[in-house]
């Protein structure tokens, strides 16, 4: 913890109290939250940043879309638009947000919508002819004017909330008590080779309240990189000259995943919207060698003078343990909600 951040302890107390009181008021119905008579899955986490919300939506895509109609409902961060969007063959990083453009090219199932109101938002789909039978809120752990049937809490390995504190001399955007609304919480970012043992000591940590589920998540990068008309093998492109560029929380374990002796790095804030100048400066940097980037970055790069020597990584969130179980308890949850529906 740097310096800033302890002497500006006092406003995390303040901070803290803040939305203690906002949740109170929430849970004992000062506040209104709307329900709906779909299944509504939210996926969120207690602190800022960097937990593996976009593999976990797929993930979640993945399980349900070949037998339900499944939406997305995103904020659309720094998307330059505002309101309600249904994602179309108009939409654009830039007028939906990275992430949710991430999901609509990637799934054709699907629909991709955002709105900062997700309570307007789920209306908004409910009110189509072809509506949704499963909406799955990205990023919507403290929107709580939308209470969700599902709740998923994900906390980074090496991160957990249960070492945090308030922001902004810690991360939380809430009291660790806020995990108590959680039906499964999932540890993501694991070591592939997290013992049995390290797994209940994290549990012990954590202190689940009664009923709830943990899970433990590792990221699993593909074994190839992908251009907009080429794939390359990864075992290829580890010997050649590249320059590796990320835009996101926390890219140590990308840029170990795939850097040799000779490559060169460029790191850009989460979610940067790159300029004319950006990649220009990206494109003098790679000297006409390959760049391989994450796939949020590729969907903001795409279309860019880089497109040539443009190249991203798929990744996915496996479970270490347990997958059977974690799908039973979403596809029973979906099938309960869906019958009392």
């Amino acid at each position: 913890m740097n310096l800033l951040r302890k002497i500006l302890f006092p406003l995390a107390i303040i901070y803290g109290l803040i939305t203690a009181i906002r949740n109170y008021l929430f849970d004992i119905g000062v506040f209104k939250s709307a329900s709906f008579s779909i299944p509504v899955i939210a996926v969120g986490n207690l602190s800022v940043g960097g937990t593996g919300k976009t593999p976990q939506i797929e993930y979640l895509i993945r399980l349900l879309q070949d037998d339900y109609k499944v939406a997305t409902l995103s904020r659309g961060y720094k998307r330059e638009s505002q309101g309600y969007i249904l994602a179309d063959d108009n939409a654009t990083a830039k007028t939906i947000g990275d992430e949710p453009f991430q999901y609509f090219q990637k799934f054709n199932k699907i629909q991709v919508a955002v709105d900062a109101s997700r309570k307007n938002g789920i209306e908004q789909l409910l009110s189509q002819k072809q509506k949704p039978e499963i909406i799955l809120l990205d990023d919507a752990y403290q929107h709580r004017k939308v209470k969700a049937g599902f709740y998923i809490l994900l906390t980074a390995y090496g991160d957990l909330y249960a070492d945090d504190f308030m922001l902004p001399t810690g991360n939380l955007r809430e009291y660790k008590g806020g995990a108590k609304r959680a039906n499964v919480i999932v540890v993501t970012k694991c070591p592939a080779a997290l013992s049995t043992a390290e797994q209940e000591t994290i549990r012990i940590k954590l202190k689940l309240s009664r009923g709830q589920q943990l899970f433990f998540t590792t990221i699993a990068y593909d074994d190839t990189v992908h251009s907009i008309n080429n794939s390359l093998a990864v075992s290829e492109i580890l010997k050649k000259d590249k320059l590796l560029l990320a835009g996101i929380a926390k890219p140590e374990s990308f840029f170990a995943y795939l850097q040799a002796a000779n490559d060169l790095t460029m790191v850009y804030p989460d979610h940067h919207h790159f300029t004319d100048n950006d990649i220009i400066a990206i494109k003098n940097k790679s000297k006409n060698n390959i760049i391989v980037t994450t796939e949020k970055d590729f969907v903001r790069l795409k279309g860019s003078a880089l497109d040539g020597q443009l190249y991203y990584l798929p990744i996915k969130s496996n479970f270490l343990t347990a997958a059977d179980l974690f799908d039973k308890t979403i596809l029973n949850y979906v099938g309960t909600s869906t019958r009392n529906g």
